[in-house]
């Protein structure tokens, strides 16, 4: 059976979109986040794709993707204490919000 490529790859092109619309327009932090996730997955998806179609004795992408998978878990957990200690403190998750109070207080200062 032979895979092809066009397929995973399509999926990861459109996961990696979604990712950066997301990244992109999005206000809430906690969903930037989340689009930071999905386009951290479209970049597992090819890296296991491209292992699979290579035929890689070594099963590089894999092992690759295993480290990114353990990279992604504490990326959240470290954003999301962060996006917890900051809406304690400041009372506001939007990313737009948080840009403009950090303003403030510099003129103020």
């Amino acid at each position: 059976m032979e895979l092809h490529l066009l397929y995973p790859a399509l999926v990861a092109v459109l996961l990696f979109c979604v990712g950066l619309y997301g990244v992109l327009a999005r206000r809430n932090a906690i969903l930037v986040l989340m689009s930071v996730e999905l386009m951290l997955a479209a970049v597992m998806l090819n890296m296991v794709a491209f292992d699979v179609w290579l035929r890689d004795t070594l099963h590089s992408g894999q092992v690759f993707t295993l480290f990114l998978i353990a990279l992604a878990a504490a990326e959240i957990g470290i954003g999301l204490a962060i996006v917890l200690l900051v809406y304690r403190n400041r009372g506001v998750s939007s990313v737009d919000r948080l840009r403009e109070t950090g303003e403030r207080r510099e003129k103020a200062q």
